[in-house]
C-alpha cells in the first residue's frame, strides 16, 4: 500500500504590478450600440417547404428511392407499390408538410451482418419517408453546398478532380524485375 504524497506548491519570486485587477470606470457606462439581428445562415429559406414540395422536385425524388430499391419500411410497402400509392395520397401528405404536421412512421430496425463477425442494427425507413428525405436532400444540398469550407469532402457527393485519391494499379512482375539501378 502506498501512501498519498503530500501536494507541494511552488512560489515564483515574480515582481508583480501594483494593482491586481483591471482597472474599473468609476461611473457605470451603458453600451449606446446595441447589435443588429441578422440572418444566422445565407441560405435562402423564405419558401423552401414549398420548393420540397414542388412537383417536380417530387418527381425526381420518386425516381431516386425507385433506382436506389431497398427494402419496405414498417408498413410493408414495395418500391414496386409506392408510384400509385404517392399519387393517391400525395394532397394529404403536400399539406401536412406545408402546415409542419407531417409524422414520419417508425423505422424498421434489422440486423445485418458486420464483415468482422457480430451484427449491426439497421433503420430502413417506410418507402413515403425515403422520398421526403431525398425531396429535403435535392433542395438543402444546393443551399449549404456553397458554405462549406472548400478544403472539407466528408459529406459531399465528391470531391473535385485535384483532390481525388486514385488507386494506382500494381506493377507487373516483369516490370519491377527489370527495373536498372
Amino acid at each position: 500500500m502506498t501512501t498519498p504524497r503530500p501536494p507541494f506548491q511552488f512560489t515564483l519570486d515574480l515582481p508583480t504590478p501594483g494593482r491586481g485587477e483591471a482597472p474599473r470606470p468609476a461611473v457605470r457606462e451603458v453600451e449606446v450600440i446595441t447589435a443588429t439581428s441578422g440572418r444566422e445562415s445565407p441560405a435562402f429559406t423564405a419558401y423552401l417547404m414549398e420548393a420540397i414540395c414542388d412537383p417536380d422536385n417530387i418527381e425526381a425524388a420518386l425516381r431516386a428511392v425507385v433506382r436506389n430499391k431497398g427494402a419496405p419500411g414498417v408498413d410493408g410497402i414495395t418500391v414496386r407499390q409506392l408510384p400509385g400509392l404517392l399519387k393517391a395520397r400525395w394532397p394529404q401528405i403536400e399539406d401536412q408538410l406545408l402546415r409542419g404536421r407531417y409524422q414520419p412512421q417508425p423505422v424498421r430496425r434489422v440486423q445485418i451482418p458486420k464483415p468482422a463477425g457480430g451484427k449491426r442494427d439497421l433503420g430502413i425507413p417506410t418507402v413515403i419517408d425515403r422520398v421526403i428525405q431525398q425531396a429535403v436532400l435535392q433542395r438543402l444540398q444546393p443551399l449549404w453546398d456553397p458554405t462549406f469550407s472548400e478544403h472539407s469532402y466528408g459529406f459531399r457527393r465528391a470531391a473535385p478532380p485535384s483532390r481525388r485519391w486514385h488507386r494506382r494499379k500494381p506493377m507487373s512482375p516483369t516490370a519491377i524485375g527489370s527495373s536498372s539501378i
